[in-house]
């Protein structure tokens, strides 16, 4: 799998009503996961929030969406990030060191309850990035 490039849409709690309506605007593959299926939150009233959603299109349109958990700051209008995603990890790791290099990295890079590596920094230009790269062995 090449690496993808992705927009990322935070919300809070309207994620999931969010992708299915964007699901019904662009069709395609849609993947929803919450919080409770990957134990990532300690809070029982985000249990069902949307951890991760992904629509995928045979056309090659991609979108992801999440519900921001309760802990974590949510601003409407800078809610969105960018995704790099793939399998080629000294490639996904070296975007990684260039866009956390002067940032600020909000999650390091490190084995999430997924399976993959997985991590979130700001640039020095104040966009939010998150590099996942999958089937890592560590």
């Amino acid at each position: 799998m090449a690496t993808q490039l992705n927009p990322y849409l935070s919300f809070r709690n309207t994620a999931r009503q969010a992708i299915e309506f964007y699901h019904s605007v662009f069709g395609g593959e849609l993947t929803i996961s919450t919080f409770a299926e990957f134990q990532a939150s300690e809070d029982p009233g985000e249990a069902e929030k949307i951890m991760h959603s992904m629509i995928t299109t045979p056309s090659g349109l991609s979108l992801m969406a999440s519900d921001t958990p309760n802990s974590m700051e949510y601003t409407p209008g800078t809610n969105f990030s960018v995704s790099l995603s793939g399998e080629d990890e000294a490639e996904l790791r070296g975007y990684w060191g260039k866009l956390s290099e002067g940032g600020t990295v909000t999650m390091p890079l490190d084995r999430a309850p997924w399976g993959d590596t997985f991590g979130m920094c700001t640039d020095k230009f104040g966009i939010a990035w998150l590099v996942n790269i999958s089937g890592t062995k560590q």
